[in-house]
């Protein structure tokens, strides 16, 4: 069975799982980002989960607000959380320092396994995707790896505003040049 899942899976999923792969085990080691690498793989990411649901969720309604719903909820439960020990914003060089996380990683397979998951179900068994229960469940799935993909973005946007504003507190007007 599982060979013939891997026999008629399209050729260019294997460099897509490959290059996810390699993204998500970089982010398990320490690393410097700028502002377009902490915005640009979650957006993209986020973007990739709503396309996903759209093609499940079309006949429900209410499985793409659920997706909304789960997202929102998720990235704000990240929101709430500390930034790791280590997490930091250089405001000159506009830098962050980046602790290394499974988490990134276990979310983009997430979202990598629940579209190859459907992709499969779709070829095979179509009618399984046909119920309200399999549309709400995938968009459930793809809401939450969203949620948090993006709520560990807005920490990092947060961290950045919050330097800012401190740095701009604790100048001295002389050394503020309008």
């Amino acid at each position: 069975m599982f060979s013939m899942f891997v026999s008629n899976t399209p050729v260019w999923v294997w460099p897509l799982l490959l290059g996810l792969l390699v993204l998500g085990l970089r982010q398990t080691l320490t690393q410097q980002m700028g502002w377009m690498r902490v915005t640009a793989l979650p957006l993209a990411l986020v973007g990739l989960s709503l396309y996903g649901t759209l093609t499940v969720a079309l006949a429900y309604p209410t499985a793409l607000l659920l997706w909304a719903v789960v997202a929102l909820s998720a990235a704000a439960l990240v929101l709430r959380h500390p930034l790791p020990a280590g997490a930091h914003y250089d405001l000159a060089r506009q830098r962050f320092t980046v602790p290394g996380s499974a988490v990134p990683l276990a979310l983009m397979m997430g979202i990598f396994f629940t579209k190859y998951a459907v992709g499969a179900t779709q070829a095979l068994a179509p009618a399984l995707l046909q119920s309200p229960l399999a549309a709400t469940a995938i968009a459930g799935m793809y809401g939450l790896c969203s949620g948090v993909l993006l709520g560990r973005s807005l920490r990092l946007w947060k961290l950045a505003a919050h330097t800012d504003a401190q740095w701009h507190h604790h100048t001295p007007t002389s050394r503020v040049n309008a």
